[in-house]
Formats: structure tokens, C-alpha cells, sequence
């Protein structure tokens, strides 16, 4: 593995985010990347890690 480059404006955050389930709506503290403009989730609300893709960007936030 080896490093190919630094995000300078990339911001570590923990976000509270809410998910609705069906008929339910959740909400989790989230471990999260500030990016673009947009909040990108780095792990699921059960702590399973994930990618960190813009596909996966919330927009606005």
C-alpha cells in the first residue's frame, strides 16, 4: 500500500446522521469526511467501514 496524495481541504468529522428505515427514521452519530462542499460518510450507522467515494456524498451540508 503507498500513498498517492493528501487531501489538503479534507475535514474529519462526526456527524449526526438520520436514516430512514422503512416506516422509521434513525439517527446515528457517523464518522464522516467534509470534502467539496459535501459530507461523505466513511463508515455504516452499525460501524462497518466504507469507501469514500463522492457517489456517496450528501450534497448541501
Amino acid at each position: 500500500m503507498k500513498v498517492l496524495s493528501v487531501l489538503e481541504k479534507a475535514e474529519i468529522i462526526i456527524a449526526d446522521l438520520e436514516v430512514n428505515l422503512g416506516d422509521e427514521t434513525q439517527s446515528s452519530p457517523t464518522l464522516c469526511v467534509r470534502y467539496q462542499g459535501s459530507i461523505i460518510p466513511l463508515c455504516t450507522p452499525d460501524a462497518r467501514p466504507i469507501l469514500m467515494k463522492m457517489d456517496n456524498a450528501i450534497k448541501g451540508a
